[in-house]
């Protein structure tokens, strides 16, 4: 009997291991099985972060292509003026431009060759440092404008979201620029052609016009999540229709215009004198806007009108400098008017996804302003409010944009 008991006993004790063995096996299994579920979960969830987070690839991709290759350029007119880097076709346009009378490589490693060492202290017939300026700057706000579209897009801030529309406002503006330089070159397309520069030239506005299409089209047709809070609409002082920063729309408002005003005389009237600013005469004189656009009815129409069509390329550049000028308002005043708040608070991370390439881009300006500071003094023009003026600007939207 105590046998038989001994083993029934040995019997329930190796029946209740099994049962826990098995109830242990089914446990993990139920673990493993819920593990890879709260996996998948996650997976899907950092997948759809990354989808409304990323800007699309092939957009990307294309502004990369395009703006990068018009930015390529750009640098080349501040940091070589005059040098060809595209063959035959970059040899033209540079030659319809006048940009090759400031490259000059004869020395070797001694020589300027159109670099920031071609700036002169002093202004004289030879040297032409209004030219250069002109130039030169051209292509700092042709870098700040082509950078607007490929800082963000490259190097996207952690709060911007593809899918919530932050990089929206941007895009237009950023397309409204390209189709302005486009039509700029397509004015001026009869004249490059002529000077052998028109296989550039269409490149260039077809660049710039697949750019905007496709920019267009991915804005168009991306689909916006957008978060709208529970609560009051009003956000402690703001309210969704308020404007983002008024210390920005102030600043804007006061150092833009008066950019604006300056590019739009460049730009649509050339060489015409704006008797409110002091000393544009000089600046005119300076930047050599009489010879290619002699005023009516002053002395310099009567000196310069039979010579003026010889400095066509002259023209192109300094209307050229004036249209990067206005489209970096453009972008500037987007920002600080266009822009508001907005019921999901969107509108500081709109905002500062401008303001933080305008800065950089208005940074370089100013370096080249300060440059040629005493090449335009010795020419009587005294640049110090210019680089006040930009550089409290730059200050402001650098310090909102980055903190």
């Amino acid at each position: 009997m105590a046998a038989r008991r001994r083993q029934n006993a040995s019997n329930t004790n190796a029946a209740l291991a099994t049962n826990d063995t098995n109830r242990t096996i089914k446990s993990a299994k139920k673990e493993q099985e819920k593990k890879a579920v709260d996996d998948k979960i996650e997976s899907n969830k950092l997948a759809e972060t990354k989808a409304a987070y990323l800007a699309p690839l092939p957009l990307v991709m294309i502004v990369l292509l395009c703006s990068g290759f018009l930015w390529m350029l750009a640098f080349r007119d501040v940091m070589a003026t005059g040098r060809p880097i595209l063959g035959a076709m970059d040899e033209a346009m540079l030659l319809f431009t006048k940009s090759t009378s400031f490259f000059d490589d004869r020395n070797g490693f001694k020589s300027s060759a159109g670099g920031l060492s071609t700036i002169k202290t002093a202004t004289t017939d030879e040297n032409n440092m209004g030219g250069l300026f002109v130039r030169k700057v051209g292509g700092a706000a042709a870098i700040a404008v082509h950078s607007q579209k490929l800082i963000p897009l490259l190097f996207q801030p952690g709060d911007a979201y593809w899918k919530m529309g932050h990089f929206n406002p941007m895009l237009y503006t950023a397309i409204l620029g390209n189709m302005a330089i486009a039509t700029f070159y397509i004015f001026y397309l009869d004249d490059l052609k002529a000077a052998g520069a028109g296989k550039l030239s269409m490149t260039i506005v077809t660049l710039l016009m697949f750019e905007a299409a496709v920019m267009l089209s991915y804005v168009l047709t991306a689909k916006q999540k957008v978060f709208v809070p529970a609560k009051s609409s009003s956000i402690g002082s703001k309210s969704p229709s308020s404007v983002t920063n008024r210390i920005v729309s102030r600043t804007v408002a006061i150092v833009s215009s008066a950019i604006g005003i300056i590019a739009c005389r460049d730009l649509f009237f050339p060489g015409q004198i704006l008797s409110p600013i002091p000393r544009d005469d000089i600046y005119l004189e300076w930047t050599g806007a009489f010879f290619h656009s002699p005023p009516a009815d002053e002395p310099e129409s009567e000196e310069y009108e039979l010579e003026a069509p010889l400095f066509i390329g002259d023209k192109f550049v300094s209307q050229y400098l004036g249209l990067n000028m206005l489209i970096m308002c453009l972008f500037k005043f987007t920002s600080a008017f266009m822009i508001k708040y907005g019921r999901d608070r969107s509108g500081p991370t709109k905002c500062k996804i401008i303001w933080r390439a305008q800065a950089l881009g208005q940074g370089l300006v100013l370096f080249l302003f300060r440059l040629f500071t005493p090449a335009a003094k010795s020419a009587s023009l005294d640049l110090r409010w210019h680089l006040m003026m930009l550089a409290y600007e730059a200050f402001i939207l650098g310090l909102y944009g980055y903190f």
